[in-house]
């Protein structure tokens, strides 16, 4: 019987959602107030999402080249193997599998169901029955083909931009509150480091268009330029929603409204209705992004099973024959999101996988060194611009957040890493059953 293969039918356009679409979800309501009270004043508040902005961007370049250079499904996993071996592979894909793409998912269900609750007025209790039923609707739409699910991709990203534009649009038009140079007033302790931090939290996720490439018509061609595009969108969009809110509520407002700071900002701007237009926004923003990780994150376990890596491995690589979606591997993710939904704290999960996940960014990027010394330059291939400057930033961005997290949240990170290393006798387990059946079969 023939091996079903995934269908190769995104283009562009869908490509560039997912980038857009994972990238901007609550982060960019969510963390103005942060960042403000981190930098100290507004104008230094602004130049951390400029420097985030920047990192991510010289992050999406690398990978771009890395991308085009290994244009397989699995994203960093399947680079991460090409360039250092199974282990490395093996121990990025373990993590992304167990722990970062359940947890993320499952976090976006859980404050995609508190805002629904909020916005109708429910119980709090209702939330996590909303959020589970959210996850588990995207996982069927995505199931039937990635056709449905880059569709609902592309009109939520459509639907998330329009209150972002609405917002900056207005908010610098009619705002009369000074942008720049304007105090926090927050008790916490200035750290520009810390305001960084918080805008890369909010920039992650552009790497998971990277997981679909082997579904892509021409991935050489539509994987950089997607990963571009999609970066440099949602940096304008950041600093525009930022300016905006900055020219309607003073600085120190934004920081003692936190979360609710744009909500407050729509309302000054378009009455009562505004403020349940930004809710709406928001959710639309979260659904988007939880149909792009439900989207994305699943090839990675299909790609590790293609290899072998992974217990039951036969089962996960199938293909649907009708939809041409990988049903199983989409499955186990969505089942472990669930019970850590039901388990309810969703959110130190995702950060304790966060920083994994940023160890084996750095490999990626070291990669495009390795990638030019080792293989025939080919002239036609993307490279990323100002080699090796743009690389070594993406570098220097990754020791940074590596290094911060350890120092600040050193509990959490260390935890992490037993994850990651949790995956080493699985990886000989699995190594030596393979032995065994080379064995048998030479016999």
């Amino acid at each position: 019987m023939s091996k079903e293969h995934l269908q190769k039918n995104i283009g562009f356009i869908v490509a560039t959602s997912l980038v857009i679409g994972t990238v901007i979800g609550s982060g960019i309501f969510m963390k103005p107030g942060i960042v403000i009270a981190s930098a100290g004043d507004s104008t230094m508040a602004l130049w951390a999402w400029v420097i985030g902005g920047m990192i991510t961007l010289a992050s999406g370049l690398t990978i771009a080249e890395v991308s085009v250079r290994i244009p397989k499904t699995g994203g960093l996993y399947a680079y991460l193997e090409e360039v250092y071996g199974k282990f490395w592979g093996f121990l990025c894909g373990w993590v992304q599998t167990i722990i970062y793409g359940p947890a993320v998912i499952g976090a976006l269900g859980l404050y995609f169901g508190s805002l629904v609750t909020g916005l109708l007025g429910l119980s709090n209790n209702s939330k996590t029955i909303i959020g589970i039923i959210s996850v588990i609707f995207l996982c069927i739409v995505n199931l039937l083909g990635t056709q449905y699910g880059g569709f609902v991709q592309s009109i939520s990203t459509f639907g998330k931009l329009v209150p972002i534009i609405l917002i900056a649009a207005f908010g610098i038009s009619q705002g009369d509150v000074p942008v720049f140079g304007m105090e926090s007033e927050s008790s916490q302790a200035i750290s520009m480091g810390a305001a960084i931090l918080a805008t890369l939290w909010a920039y992650d996720g552009w790497m998971n268009v990277g997981f679909v490439a082997g579904e892509m018509k021409n991935p050489a061609k539509t994987l950089p330029k997607a990963i571009i595009t999609g970066i440099i969108i949602v940096m304008i969009a950041y600093l525009s929603v930022n300016i905006a809110m900055l020219h309607v509520l003073p600085a120190n407002k934004i920081v003692e409204l936190g979360p609710n700071a744009a909500k407050e900002a729509a309302t000054l701007l378009f009455g009562e209705m505004g403020g349940k237009l930004i809710a709406i926004g928001i959710l639309i923003s979260i659904f988007g992004a939880l149909n792009g990780k439900i989207l994305t994150f699943p090839r990675i376990p299909f790609a590790m099973a293609e290899h072998k890596l992974l217990p039951g491995a036969g089962w996960l690589s199938r293909v649907h024959p009708t939809f041409k979606t990988p049903v199983q591997a989409t499955i186990l993710q969505i089942v472990i999101a669930i019970v850590m939904m039901l388990a309810g704290n969703p959110d130190r999960l995702s950060d304790v996988a966060i920083f994994t996940v940023f160890l084996f960014y750095g490999l990626a990027f070291y990669a495009v060194f390795l990638l030019r010394k080792s293989e025939n330059d080919n002239p036609h291939l993307y490279k990323v611009p100002l080699y090796p400057i743009t690389p070594i930033i993406a570098i220097v961005g990754t020791i940074y957040i590596v290094g911060s997290t350890l120092i600040h949240n050193p509990v959490d990170s260390l935890f992490s890493i037993f994850i990651a290393l949790t995956g080493v006798p699985i990886y000989k387990m699995l190594q030596s059953q393979t032995t065994k059946t080379t064995v048998r079969k030479a016999s």
